[in-house]
């Protein structure tokens, strides 16, 4: 299994679609919808649309996010935007503004 990864100081604008697990470190403006599941990283970017079985947020995320099995945020990630998942956890630090949806 490959990893797409956006490195840190890069930055993408448009739709993404992976078959793989997707790793973002830098800034993507778009769409991201992923097969695998998605990594966020701490100090990443985006403003996008995600879709992926599972999301874990470590850095600031704006946008719609809609996975089939989990959404994480982690200590210190940031999300606005609303929550389409069966499970979400919120870890001490992060900060969330939206709506969750867990009718899925």
């Amino acid at each position: 299994m490959a990893i797409t990864v956006i490195a840190s100081g890069i930055t993408i604008e448009g739709e993404l679609i992976s078959d793989d697990e997707v790793e973002i470190a830098g800034v993507l403006k778009g769409k991201l919808q992923a097969q695998r599941p998605v990594i966020i990283s701490q100090g990443a970017r985006m403003e996008a649309e995600v879709s992926a079985p599972a999301i874990s947020v470590g850095g600031q995320l704006t946008g719609n996010v809609s996975a089939t099995e989990r959404v994480d945020l982690q200590a210190g990630a940031r999300l606005i935007g609303d929550v389409r998942a069966a499970r979400l956890t919120i870890a001490d630090g992060a900060s969330f503004k939206g709506n969750v949806d867990m009718d899925v």
